[in-house]
């Protein structure tokens, strides 16, 4: 099973979710050991699978760390915490957490785009 550490332990995705928020980005950093790569990749792809077809789903990407240590970071846009709420809670997505190499690693936490004038807009 799938360890999760928190990016805040003082805000742990448990709590976000209870957040009623509009277009949230779901930043997931999983650390693991080199050898179980290939199972984390098959196991990830059949996550995302899910995630595609639950409601309020957007996008995700999946980003691998250049060099020899292999965090991947996954990018996961949603209409809202509570469509993402759903679907992190389904019965059938907490089950596929088991089948995630045991030194997998994620560290979850919901965002939302900040405007900074002239550079980002919301």
């Amino acid at each position: 099973m799938t360890a999760i550490r928190p990016m805040d332990p003082a805000f742990p995705i448990d709590r976000q979710v209870a957040i009623d928020a509009s277009a949230v980005v779901l930043v997931n950093l999983f650390t693991l050991d080199k050898a179980d790569e290939q199972t984390f990749l098959q196991v990830w792809q059949d996550d995302a699978a899910f995630m595609k077809q639950q409601p309020g789903f957007i996008s995700t990407q999946l980003h691998r760390a250049l060099g020899d240590s292999p965090p991947y970071l996954n990018c996961a846009v949603w209409e809202t915490t509570v469509a993402f709420r759903a679907a992190f809670t389904h019965p059938q997505f907490r089950a596929k957490i088991s089948a995630y190499p045991s030194s997998a690693v994620a560290s979850p936490h919901l965002f939302q785009k900040v405007a900074v004038p002239g550079i980002c807009v919301a």
